[in-house]
Formats: C-alpha cells, structure tokens, sequence
C-alpha cells in the first residue's frame, strides 16, 4: 500500500495498543456492506476503537470541499453526492448515504471529533468522462463471453446453506449488531477488547480474498481503475498521517488494497483517463430510490452507486432502535393500520411479537427478521391480506422519507432561484404524489400554474396536469405533483437556459420556436408560452408561428395547429395577457381551413381518415373559442356540408360532420335522417356504412342519448344492421363494437330495451309512434314543471 511490494498494509484484526486497540503494520482496512446498518454499527464500533487521525472512504474526491457539511444541523439522511459534467450537466451520477449507511457514519464520526476525512475513489471527472462500457473488453478474450458479475453476499450465503442471500446477511450481521437483553457483548465484541471489535473485519477480508481467487475481478471491469486510485490516496495518506489511518471502502475491494502492489503499477493504470469539467453538490435523498439499483454513468444517464436495498425503512429501524427492534417495527405497523381506520389493539401487538419469535425460532434464525415479522403482521393485522400488508410495505418497509440539504450547500443559480420560489409560493417539494388544486383568479395560484407550466417547458417534470374533478372553467387547474431526485438534474441541465427560471424558460422557448419545424409544434409553444407567462418569448413564438403558416398550404397541417392558438386566446384571457396579434392569427388560420379542408378529406385511408376526424373535432371546438365565432361558424358549415355530400370522402369523415352540424343546429333532424339512410341504403358496401355510422355515433357527447331519443335514427341504424349479409357482418362488427362500447352501460342497456321492444319490424318507427317508455309527442305541460327549479339554479349561480 505505501508503493513497496515487500511491506503491504496488514488486514486489521492483528494486535496493537493496549490503550487505543491499533493494530501494529499497517491501516486499518473496514470493508463494508453499503447501506448496511449492521456494517454501520461494526464501523462506529471499529472507529471508537482504533481512534485513527485520519479516515478515507469510498466516494468521488472532488466532494471533500463538500464534507463539512455533512455535519450541519441541516443536513439530514438520506441524501446524496451529485456529480455532473459542467458542460453536459445530463451526465451525471449520484453517490447516496443513508442514516445507516457505514460511509454517512464514518463521516459523521470524524468530522465530531476534527479527524482528517477523504474520499479516495476514482474521481467524477473521469467517471463521467467514460462509456458504459468502458472496460468490458478486459475481462474476456475476442469472442468470449463477458465474464458474469459476482455476487460477494450471495456467495457467501450459498456456502453457509442459504438460499437467500438478505436472509444469510441478516442473521449474520443485522441481527448480531447490539448487546443482548442481558446485557451481554454481541458478537462483533463491542463490549470486550478492541481487537474482537475488528476481528469480524478480517474476517471479511479473508472471504472476499477467497471469493475475489475464485471469480477475478468479478466482472466489474472499472474496479481495477477504481482499486489503484485508491491505493494511490492511501500511501499519500499514510506519508501525511502514518500508519493510523481508517479506510472504509465496499468489502469486495479490501484485497485489492491489501495486496502487494507498486505506485509505478498504479499509476500506469490511470494514465490516459479521459475526463471532464465537473461540478458536485449535495442534494436530498430518498429511501425510495435507495431501492432502485444504479447505473454506471454515462452519457445522457445519471449513475452511481447502485444502492438496491429491498427494505431501507427496516434498515433504517434496525440502526436506530435502541433495543427490542421486533417489538418496536410491529407497534409502529400497529399504529399505521390504525390510521387507515383498521382495527387493531394491542392484543395483536402481542400476538404478533409472540408468532414473529416462534417463526424465528422454527427457522433457526437469531432473532425474528424482516421476513418473519411480515408473516406475523399479515396474519395477526391484517388477516391474510395482502392488500393491507402492501400498505406496511410502502409505508414502513420502504418508507416515505426525503432528506434535507442545508442552504449553505453549492447549486447552480437555477436551482437556488427554484428554492426560492418554492418557499415564496408555499410549495414545498414533497416525495408523495398529490394532488394540487388552483383557483386562477388568486395571484398567489396563478403564480404556481405559471411556475409549474414553466418548469415543464424546461424539462423539469414535478408536476403534470390533469382534468380537474370539479368545474371546467378556464379558471381553475388541477396538477399532480411529486418530486424524486432526478429531477436536480434535470434543473443542472436547464440551467444552461438562465439562472432564473423565468429567464430560462424564456430562452428555451425562443430556441425552440426557431428550431421548430411543424407549424403545430410552434402554435403549441405558443399555448405553453402564455400558460407559462413568457411576455418576452411570445412576440418571438408568434412571428414563428406567422411565418410557418403563411408557408404552409397543407390543410390538414394548419387543422392541427389551430385548436392550440384557440386555447391560447382562451387562457390568454383568464390570465389577462394581450392576445390581440394571436386573435389575427388565428382568424387567418381559420380561414384557410375552411377553404382547404374539404378537398383535404378526399381519398384517404382508414388511418388517414381516422387522424382527419380528430382535426375536424378539434377545428370545430377551437372556433367556438375564437373572437370571430359568429362569422367563421357559418363559413365551417358550408365546409362541413361540403365534406358531407362528397362521395370520394371516407364515410367516417362524413358521417363525423353530419354530427357536428346536427349538434349546432345547422342540420335538420329529418335531413340528418336523409343523409343517414343514404349512407346505410342497400347500394353501400357494409364496411362504408359501418364507417358512416361509427362517425355519426362514435367518439361523439351525447351518441348514445340521440340514438335513444331518436326513434327515426334508431330505427334506420336497426334496419340496416338486420340487413347486413352474413358474410359480411364479421367485417363491419369490430366497427359497431368500437362504437357502441363507448356508450355508457345504461345507455347500452336501454337500447338494448329498446331494441328488443320498441322497433316496428318493417323498418324506421313513424312519426307519430311511440316506443315504450317515451310519449308519442312533446308533453310541454310536464316540461314546464321544471322551469321552477331552474329559475332557483339560475337565481343561485348569479348570487
């Protein structure tokens, strides 16, 4: 380890100073279990042991200027290191600690008592510089196969007779980790001498020796980089320090750095790295993402150390709980059941605990682990339901839990002006997923649209709208909102915009106005520049979208970019923003739709008319909400009416535009019948006039009332279907399935009802004839009965 193959550091365990309990020849080497409580426990106990000056653990070097921080009132676990390059700040890693994470404790442990404190692992400026697969060609020969990656804990589990590798750690390590109820030393020996306290290490030591002799490296190509950068701190350590010295790294490196080697060797390993500008910052974490496992960083990824631990809610119990930790996790499940309204005493308590230990004892474990107390909770608590068990999983097992970072921490201007307006707008970053509910007509809420809205033009996913559940007014909003600790890179990466957020997505979006290429794309960035509140972005968005259109002569294109100028105005209004020159604009957009639209409709294919359908949808919707409605509705229904007496034009098409006349009062009931008895006369292959009838009824508010209300409709859609050949009706059924299964079930079951009782058999009912259940006429004595009661409806919604 000092660079001299004949005098390498010794595995610890060996005898040292009666006093201080330092092993004589060498540092102390702590190998660890990352995101063990146990390890956790062994490194706290080693350290007050061995009192070392100096402590170097396995993380990026370019965060020792950062590690002070660790010890602020502020900062609380988990959280983690985030590296990212400085000029694609999307590459980037993460280095999580936890509360019970070994390297969070040695940390904390030197910086209490002022011991020098390193982080010796390969630098982030190479890390991130590197490919995924940087190093995968040294493990095998041309051709091979690459070399599978060892599993350190699983085969020592297989060895001792597990099947189960978390169950062999725990009943080794986290369930050995404290005196007994007695009293009595554990097993790591913290109540006796100092060297049984870091005799377990050497241990460890010793079988990662044996398994690293097995397997190689493993399979983790980049250890060996990885490996000799540590040996290099650690003789730079040891000149400045001397052999007092505490490392605590992975277990699965303690030979490589207790092995003979050169600092000639070391170096030669390192030389030629290539790497990056870097900048790192402590961010908060959560115990959620400690269950996700890591991904080697690389371009466009965000890597790190794979933490994926099953359960760090009962790791996190198991380090902190002062005693009877069995006890404690079953009376905290209690608790939370009670809160869900289940009905649990403290009778269950005790039965639990009592079924927990007796399955321990049954499977010859130690203590009741996670696995036995799960059992007793299912089965006392929850009476053998999963569905209540899933609930102690998330809540307890896993746990809800997101860490702090104090201000003091560095961050890119971006970042700390986000903080700042979450804080003035009372909207604090939650790890649950809610629901938020804005009332645009308050400043307060209407501030938090726009900020949200504008963190989503920058790639900044916390929250994402939804249809709101209550009115359907332009003034209100309802968001979904949850954030995970992707998302700080997600900032790093806007941060290149600006160092505000307004400022930033100000520039994102005159970039994309510039860069978009589809007239429907830049009228969208419009809607999201006025949702977002970009006074300074509009004027640029709107000479894009002026520009793009005056270019585009493709009818179906401009259909498609309309319904988003329309809501614009919309909002644009709600919001007060001046919207004149987007009025102008979208008024000649619609003009030309109407011209061109209807020539655009002829000779399509299925898909092709199918996309045409919804553009004539949204064009109809979106010129309702425009200034000019009056005028440019009657020019859309000459070109509706146009569309529908087109024959080369697809009967979905057709069949869609006679619906939207008849819905505005521009078509007729009896010519509404007309066209539709056109569309399913004999002489109409089956397949158009399913198409015909899909448009008509299908995808359409109110489809399945008209027909129910409509006896002469009805009656010509029941005709035709009874007429249908039979070779040909497997054709068109998938089409009336489409349609009708859209239908609200009792509204199919009323025509149903109807079908089966209310039908003259020769076809359409006449005028006069009532089918059973509806009167023959218009009873206006019975309508009138209801005009009271809206009178008092209307009357309210004015106070």
């Amino acid at each position: 380890m000092t660079g001299r193959t004949e005098s390498p550091p010794r595995a610890p365990g060996g005898a040292g100073h009666p006093d201080r309990g330092w092993p004589g020849g060498g540092p102390v080497v702590l190998g660890v279990r990352h995101h063990g409580p146990g390890s956790a426990r062994a490194v706290l106990a080693a350290l007050d042991a061995a009192e070392p000056g100096a402590v170097l653990i396995e993380g990026p070097p370019e965060a020792d200027a950062l590690l002070p921080l660790a010890a602020d009132a502020g900062m609380v676990p988990p959280v983690a290191l985030l590296a990212h390059a400085v000029d694609d700040p999307g590459r980037a890693a993460f280095w999580p600690f936890a509360g019970f994470s070994p390297e969070w404790v040695a940390l904390r442990w030197a910086l209490a008592r002022d011991v020098a404190v390193r982080f010796i692992d390969l630098p982030a400026a190479h890390t991130l510089a590197a490919d995924p697969s940087w190093g995968d060609e040294a493990d095998a020969a041309p051709g091979a196969e690459p070399l599978p990656r060892a599993d350190p804990i699983g085969a020592l589990a297989e060895a001792a007779g597990y099947d189960d590798p978390e169950r062999w750690w725990e009943d080794v390590v986290e369930h050995r980790t404290g005196p007994d109820e007695t009293g009595r030393a554990d097993a790591w020996g913290r109540a006796g001498p100092a060297g049984r306290v870091l005799a377990p290490f050497a241990a460890v030591g010793e079988a990662m020796a044996a398994l690293r002799e097995r397997h190689g490296r493993g399979g983790h190509p980049r250890d060996l980089v990885r490996e000799a950068h540590m040996r290099i701190q650690l003789r730079a350590a040891r000149r400045e320090f001397g052999d007092e010295v505490a490392v605590v790294c992975g277990a699965w490196h303690v030979p490589a750095l207790t092995a003979p080697s050169t600092a000639a060797a070391d170096r030669a390993l390192l030389k030629g790295l290539p790497r990056v500008r870097t900048e790192v910052t402590w961010v908060p974490w959560t115990h959620r993402r400690l269950v996700r496992r890591g991904a080697p960083p690389g371009p466009g990824s965000a890597g790190g150390y794979g933490a994926g631990i099953e359960a760090p809610g009962w790791y996190a119990h198991l380090f902190d709980a002062p005693d009877r930790p069995v006890e404690r996790w079953i009376t905290r499940a209690a608790g939370l059941l009670r809160d869900e309204d289940r009905m649990v005493s403290s009778a269950h308590v005790i039965e639990a605990v009592r079924l927990a230990r007796t399955l321990a004892v049954l499977r010859d474990r130690p203590l009741a682990g996670l696995g036995e107390t799960t059992d007793a909770i299912r089965a006392v608590m929850c009476d053998g339901s999963d569905v209540a068990l899933a609930l102690v999983h998330d809540r307890l097992t896993i746990g809800d839990v997101l860490g702090e970072v104090p201000d003091a921490a560095p961050a890119v201007p971006l970042r700390r002006d986000l903080a700042r307006l979450q804080r003035s707008l009372r909207l604090r970053p939650e790890l649950s997923e809610r629901e938020l509910e804005l009332d645009l007509r308050k400043d307060n809420d209407t501030a938090r649209s726009r900020l949200l809205h504008r963190l989503r033009l920058l790639g900044v996913g916390w929250g994402r709208p939804e249809a709101g559940r209550g009115s359907t007014g332009t003034f209100r909003e309802t968001w979904r909102l949850r954030w995970e600790p992707e998302l700080y890179v997600s900032v790093a990466e806007a941060g290149v915009w600006g160092t505000t957020v307004l400022s930033a997505a100000t520039a994102k979006a005159e970039s994309e106005a510039a860069s978009a290429a589809a007239l429907a794309d830049v009228t969208a960035l419009a809607e999201r520049c006025l949702l977002a509140g970009l006074p300074a972005a509009l004027p640029v968005v709107m000479r894009a979208v002026a520009d793009r259109a005056a270019l585009d002569a493709d009818a179906g294109r401009l259909a498609e970019a309309l319904p988003a100028l329309a809501r614009s105005l919309r909002y644009g209004d709600v919001r007060a923003t001046d919207t004149a020159a987007l009025g102008e604009v979208a008024a000649g957009l619609a003009e030309r739709v109407c011209v061109g639209l209807p020539p655009a409709c002829a000779g399509l294919d299925a898909d092709a008319a199918a996309r045409m359908r919804g553009r004539l949808d949204g064009v109809h919707s979106a010129l309702a909400l425009l200034p000019q409605a009056a005028e440019l509705g009657g020019r859309w229904a000459d070109a509706l009416r146009g569309i529908v007496q087109r024959d080369t034009v697809p009967g979905l098409i057709r069949g869609r535009s006679a619906r939207l006349l008849l819905d505005d009062g521009r078509l007729a009931g009896e010519e509404a019948a007309r066209l539709m008895g056109l569309a399913l006369s004999p002489g109409t292959p089956p397949a158009d006039a399913a198409a015909w009838i899909e448009g008509f009824l299908g995808d359409a508010p109110g489809g399945g009332l008209l027909l129910v209300h409509d006896e002469r409709l009805r009656g010509l859609v029941d005709a035709w279907l009874t007429s249908v050949p039979a070779g040909a009706f497997t054709d068109v059924l998938p089409l009336l399935r489409r349609t009708f299964s859209a239908y609200e079930a009792g509204v199919r079951r009323t025509l149903g009802e109807l079908a089966r009782t209310g039908r003259a058999p020769s076809g359409p009912v006449g005028e006069g004839a009532g089918a059973p259940g509806f009167g023959a006429g218009l009873d206006e004595r019975r309508a009138d009965a209801v005009l009271p009661v809206l009178r008092l409806i209307l009357e309210g919604e004015r106070v």
